[in-house]
Formats: C-alpha cells, sequence, structure tokens
C-alpha cells in the first residue's frame, strides 16, 4: 500500500487518517489571529496546521478578478493576507514547540523557494497549481514529500503533475477536491477517490473538503482517504471569505476522532470472533423439551423447540435434524438436549 512520512507521521491506508487545519488566510493579514487558531488547532488534535505563502509580485499580475465567494478582487484579497518571511518563521517555531506539522501552500517560484529556506518537511500544493506543471517540478526538485489538491482538474490533467512527481522520485498523494464554497453534498463526489485509486495506483490518496461540517470528510475514510483537510478557524463570527465554510475547534477535534475510530473499523471479514463467544452462550438458542418426553417418543415440534441459552450440545440449526428422532431415555420439560438423550 502507498504510504510515506512527512516529519515524525506515517501517512497512508494503514495509518489513522492525517488530518490538515487549513488556517490559510483566515487570519487576514492578522498575525495574532494566525498565531491564536494555530494554539487551537493544535489543542483540538490537528496533526498538520496549513497556512498559504503568498508573493504577490511572483504570484500574478494586477487584476480585478473577484473570486466566487468573495466581493473583492483577488489582488485586494492577497495584498491583505499576506504574512511575511518573519512572521511565518515565528509560526513555524511555534508549531515545532506545540508538536504540530507546519505546512504551508506556496503559490509562486518565490514562495516555494522562501518555504524551503524555512525548512519545511513537505509541500502543499492547492488546486489552483495542479497544472501549473513548471511550479510542480519546481517544488519536486527540493525531493520533499507533496501533497496536491486536484480540484478544477481531471484525471487528464492530473496525470502530468503525476508524471513530474513521479520523475522526480518524491513520495505524494492526490487530494480530491471540488473548489465550491461552499461545496454542496451532491457536488463532493466522494466516488472520485475511486476513480483516482485506479488511475494512480502508487498515490497515497485524501480529500480536501469544502462543504459543511465534518460528515464527508468522515465518508471519504472508508473509501480509502488517508488525509483529510479542512478550513479551520477559531471563530465564525471573524470576516474572510473561507471564514464561513471553516470548522471550529470542536468540530476539528470530532473530525480527528472520528476518522481514527472509522479507520480502526475497517478491514476483517465476516467471520465469528473468539471475543464473541460470551454473547453467543446467551443470544444463541438450544433445542429444548418443551414437555416431558417419554423414552422411545419421536420428537416433534409438539414436544421440542429452541430457546435461549445457546449453551446446549444442540443448538437452533440442528433442530430440523433432531424431528422423526426418538428419546432414548425420559426427558422432562424445559432440559436441553444432549447426545445421550437421543438415538
Amino acid at each position: 500500500m502507498p504510504a510515506f512520512k512527512i516529519g515524525n507521521y506515517n501517512v497512508g491506508n494503514e495509518f489513522a487518517p492525517f488530518c490538515i487545519a487549513e488556517i490559510g488566510i483566515n487570519h487576514e493579514g492578522d498575525f495574532a489571529k494566525a498565531e491564536r487558531m494555530l494554539r487551537d488547532a493544535a489543542a483540538s488534535g490537528a496533526h498538520c496546521v496549513k497556512f498559504q505563502t503568498h508573493v504577490i509580485e511572483d504570484e500574478m499580475i494586477p487584476n480585478d478578478v473577484i473570486p466566487g465567494n468573495a466581493s473583492e478582487s483577488i489582488w485586494d484579497i492577497m495584498s491583505r493576507c499576506v504574512l511575511s518571511e518573519d512572521e511565518e518563521s515565528r509560526l513555524k517555531e511555534l508549531a515545532d514547540e506545540l508538536g504540530v506539522l507546519f505546512l504551508s501552500t506556496p503559490f509562486s517560484r518565490a514562495a516555494a523557494d522562501r518555504l524551503e529556506k524555512l525548512g519545511v518537511e513537505a509541500y502543499k500544493i492547492g488546486s489552483g497549481e495542479c497544472n501549473n506543471y513548471p511550479l510542480v517540478a519546481h517544488i519536486a526538485s527540493f525531493g520533499k514529500p507533496v501533497i496536491l489538491s486536484t480540484g478544477m482538474n481531471s484525471i487528464e490533467t492530473v496525470a502530468p503533475s503525476v508524471e513530474i512527481l513521479e520523475s522526480a522520485g518524491v513520495p505524494y498523494a492526490l487530494l480530491h477536491c471540488t473548489s465550491m464554497y461552499p461545496t454542496p453534498y451532491s457536488k463532493v463526489r466522494l466516488n472520485a477517490l475511486t476513480q483516482l485509486k485506479a488511475a494512480f495506483p502508487r498515490a497515497v490518496l485524501g480529500l480536501s473538503d469544502h462543504s459543511m461540517g465534518i460528515w464527508t470528510c468522515l465518508g471519504a475514510v472508508s473509501l480509502g482517504a488517508s488525509i483529510l483537510e479542512k478550513h479551520f478557524t477559531s471563530d465564525r463570527s471573524w470576516p474572510g471569505p473561507d471564514v464561513p465554510i471553516s470548522i471550529l475547534p470542536e468540530e476539528l477535534a470530532d473530525m480527528v476522532a472520528g476518522s481514527k475510530a472509522i479507520h480502526e473499523a475497517l478491514g476483517g471479514g465476516k467471520d465469528i470472533l473468539p471475543e464473541e463467544q460470551p454473547t453467543i452462550d446467551f443470544a444463541y438458542a438450544s433445542v429444548v423439551s418443551i414437555k416431558d418426553i417419554c423414552k422411545g417418543d419421536e420428537f416433534s415440534s409438539e414436544n421440542i423447540w429452541v430457546k435461549r441459552p445457546g449453551t446446549g450440545r444442540f443448538l437452533a440449526k440442528d433442530y430440523k435434524g433432531l424431528l422423526g428422532r426418538k428419546a432414548r431415555c425420559d426427558i422432562p420439560a424445559d432440559r436441553q438436549l444432549d447426545m445421550d438423550m437421543v438415538e
């Protein structure tokens, strides 16, 4: 099974899901907010906190394009929400102290170079850069694990990025994603995980989810998602285009615990466990006499039936085979039948 390691975390199907709290730009450029969300995410059990690294002049030209979940241009949003290199360094130091992995999505070559200088353990590439093959190749050249979101892309457009990553020899994961904010449940399309698994068998799989709540993330675990990513905020009353779809600390804690529980529940087969024997003893039914039976009497539905507990020699499955056979001795009512009672 595909698996790799990021820092101290093992990521893959045989391990509990790796849960990412995407703080992103929910801090709106306010370092105090960023620090609080990092602390809250770590306290809620997140394995990773993820920010966004924007070097505006290397990322985009001035423009007035307005995202679907905002009322101002992407240029204005990012100009307001950037964190400085020093602030990102301080956040990484805090994450290290709290024992949570620090990641950030670079949106340009300069941003990737800044993160490499910062010493990040891996790279998260967003859906918008999934088919930005020059940037994918630049990030892959660092030789570190890559988590690649695949929103707004098809199997055909994801494939070149996978080829780049595999040619570079870096471990990688593919996150299914729908780039709608919020994503209606009917548009989440969890079956895409099955398609990704078939098309890219060497990839670790995951879900980067923009629907409301944690339900789709929990459902994705049963389909093979080993990484779960949700937007995160400490306070949903704060401004920000991603805040309304972000989960709160208590929801993050539920996602971490719930995904671990579901992962533990996977596997196995439909057989009887030794640990079920105490329940079998009282829950199964045994063949018993329902009236006094004389030696030589023929067993019938009039004198034998099945009753709890299941501690008798003959269980309910044996009932039909006893009908028509004869009693070897006198049998009082409400007695479990045994071998020496049957001719």
